[in-house]
Formats: structure tokens, C-alpha cells, sequence
């Protein structure tokens, strides 16, 4: 049995039809920066999100860094995050200069507390970045209350759930600004990298127009210092293709996450799902008691996985100057010693999923 983590090869014999030809259609059209593919790719994954305005870029790190210079975020202000996450979200903060400001997670969902985001907020807050982690929408309404109040910026980093839904509402949809990572293993993944930005402000598409083609808004007319990211013409071509296969795909990881749950409720902590949430299981991720172990049993078995994270980025070396001692967010120390994902993609089998679930029973034996 060969089990992938995530199984690339299967998704792209399933498109490979289209997308081919596809890819030799703009090889020869000559656009490949920028041209129609792009263009149609805005404007159908604009769509899609329900919101006015899609602006391709090269990657998700990018797009968080492009989004927080549209919101003004210099060197000193302070931008609210979780201490949860993988590290872009708040490596772009301190590449601008700024100060993270962690807040710890919800329990349940492991998304940003936002019962704790106003006594994290001070004169200096700019910004809150909430992650919608694996698929798992945070809890929007609450967070833009605070920021509406406080007069922050919210910026939706939304790279692992583009699908997910809050309310009836598609992520990205919501906050001031939203970024999307295309990288191949996303549940809507380019075949390379690749990233997005969505916004219905007017003001902040052009400005983020802007700063992501060098800060002009005419050829060699430089209104700020901006940054070169483009996402190319070919991935663009490739998911727009992609896109109509998104919400099959989210629907049969749903499907598969039921059968995970329904054969190890009895043995770990499950990801939960609010009943407002359309969660989208980018990761399956459990808590387990010897993880650790769990993990090299796993292997053993020939059993792909992974710790999604292992360390709280407050605790990451590159943090250090924050000064936030180990005990500092326990819940989201508690949930890095645990966690464990799990294979999770459309194209998993239920006897792969059997064979998953039956190997962790009896390790629990």
C-alpha cells in the first residue's frame, strides 16, 4: 500500500487532459507575465470568494507582506497574531520592521483567542492577522468587532482555507484584506508557487496593485518603494483550471475527515468543527498522548505525517528578542506537543484510511 500525504500525481491524471493543452496555449501566446490567464483568473476567483477584487502575486508569504505595506504597517507599529501557525504569518510582520504581538488560541479550534485580542491591543497596534488553520474558519465576527472598534486593520491570512466558509460566507470574504497561498500541496494548489490577494476596497487594490509591480501605477512612475511579485501567466492558467474541481475536492476531504473521526473518536482529540463553520481539512490534524512515539510507529508502518507545528513561533529562535517565556500561551504549547496530521487529500481510499486508523488503535492497544 502506498500511502501519500498528499497525493499530487493522482490529482493532476485527473486534470491532466486540460491542463496540458492549456499550458502549451500560453507558451505559445507569448503571455507569460500577466496577459488574459491572469486576468481570468482574478476575475473567476474574485467570483468565487465574493468579493470585488483578486490580485495575483507570486507566493502566500508575499501576499501577507504586500497587504500589511497597503495597510500602512511600518517599522514599529504592532500587529496582532497567533502564536499557532506556520512561520510566514508573522516573519513577514518583523520583515517590515514591525513588532508580532502573540495571542494564544482557542482550544477547540486552535485559531486566535479573540476574547484575548483587546488586552493585547496598544497605541502602537496596526493590524490583527487571523489564520483560518487547516480549513478551520476563526471566529470572524468577533475579531472584526474589536478591529472595527479599535480602528485596526484585519487581514485574513487565509492560505489554508480557500473554500472554507464562516457563516454562509466564503474566508477571504470578510476581513479588510485576505492572503492565499497556492504552493502545489494547498487544497487549491499551482503546479509551482503562486499567491493571492483579495480585498473589496477600491483604495487598497490599487494600492496593492502598486506596491506588488515596484510601487508604480505607470510604467517608471514610482509612487512608493514597492516589491516584483507576479503570479505568471502558466499557474494561472493552471488554477483556473483547478478551481472548478475545488469544491469536489473539499467535499470528498470532508468525507474522508468523517471517516477519520468516526474510527478514532474513541482514541483522540478530533478536529472540531463549529456548526456555523464549513471546515476544509487542508490537514487532519489529532491530538494524541505520545505523539512522539505515535509518529515513529507511523513511519514504521510506512505511514506518511507530519507535526503541524511542533514549536509556537513565540518560542522559534527567530523570536527571541520577543521575549515571551515558555508558559506564556499554554494552550498552544499543549497543542504543539500533541498534534500529529494524518494523510488527508480527495483521493484517499477507505481501505487507506482503514489501514491508517486500524495501525493507530493498535498502538493504543
Amino acid at each position: 500500500m502506498n500511502i501519500q500525504m498528499v497525493d499530487m500525481k493522482k490529482q493532476y491524471a485527473q486534470i491532466q487532459s486540460k491542463v496540458e493543452p492549456k499550458v502549451l496555449d500560453v507558451l505559445s501566446s507569448g503571455w507569460y507575465i500577466g496577459g488574459p490567464e491572469l486576468k481570468n483568473f482574478e476575475k473567476k476567483s474574485a467570483e468565487y470568494i465574493g468579493v470585488k477584487h483578486s490580485i495575483g502575486c507570486a507566493n502566500g508569504t508575499d501576499a501577507l507582506q504586500i497587504s500589511m505595506m497597503a495597510a500602512g504597517v511600518k517599522a514599529g507599529d504592532e500587529v496582532i497574531t497567533t502564536p499557532f501557525t506556520f512561520i510566514a504569518t508573522a516573519e513577514t510582520i518583523k520583515m517590515l520592521g514591525a513588532i508580532p504581538v502573540f495571542v494564544d488560541v482557542q482550544k477547540d479550534t486552535y485559531n486566535i483567542d479573540p476574547e484575548l485580542i483587546e488586552g493585547a491591543i496598544t497605541s502602537k497596534t496596526k493590524a490583527i492577522i487571523p489564520v483560518h488553520l487547516y480549513g478551520q474558519a476563526a471566529d470572524m465576527d468577533r475579531i472584526m468587532e474589536i478591529a472595527n472598534k479599535n480602528n485596526l486593520v484585519v487581514i485574513e491570512d487565509n492560505a489554508q482555507g480557500f473554500g472554507a466558509k464562516y457563516k454562509g460566507k466564503k474566508l477571504g470574504s470578510i476581513g479588510h484584506m485576505a492572503t492565499v497561498s497556492f504552493y502545489p500541496a494547498k487544497n487549491l494548489g499551482a503546479c509551482g508557487d503562486g499567491g493571492l490577494i483579495l480585498t473589496n476596497d477600491d483604495e487598497l487594490e490599487t494600492k496593492l496593485r502598486m506596491i506588488a509591480n515596484h510601487g508604480q501605477n505607470e510604467r517608471y512612475k514610482h509612487q512608493v518603494v514597492g516589491v516584483n511579485s507576479r503570479l505568471d501567466s502558466i499557474q494561472a492558467a493552471i488554477l483556473s483550471i483547478k478551481l472548478d474541481y475545488l469544491d469536489e475536492w473539499n467535499s470528498k476531504r470532508r468525507a474522508n475527515a468523517a471517516k477519520y473521526k468516526k474510527a478514532l473518536q474513541d482514541i483522540a482529540l478530533m478536529p472540531y468543527e463549529d456548526k456555523d463553520c464549513y471546515h476544509i481539512y487542508h490537514q487532519f490534524s489529532i491530538q494524541v498522548e505520545k505523539r512522539d512515539e505515535l509518529q515513529q510507529f507511523l513511519f514504521d508502518n510506512k505511514i506518511p505525517n507530519a507535526i503541524h507545528y511542533p514549536i509556537p513561533l513565540h518560542l522559534q529562535v527567530a523570536f527571541k528578542d520577543n521575549n515571551y517565556p515558555i508558559g506564556s500561551f499554554p494552550i498552544s504549547e499543549k497543542i504543539a506537543e500533541n498534534i500529529i496530521s494524518l494523510p488527508m487529500h480527495p483521493d484517499l481510499k477507505d481501505e487507506e484510511i482503514n489501514f491508517i486508523t486500524d495501525k493507530i488503535k493498535e498502538f493504543f492497544q
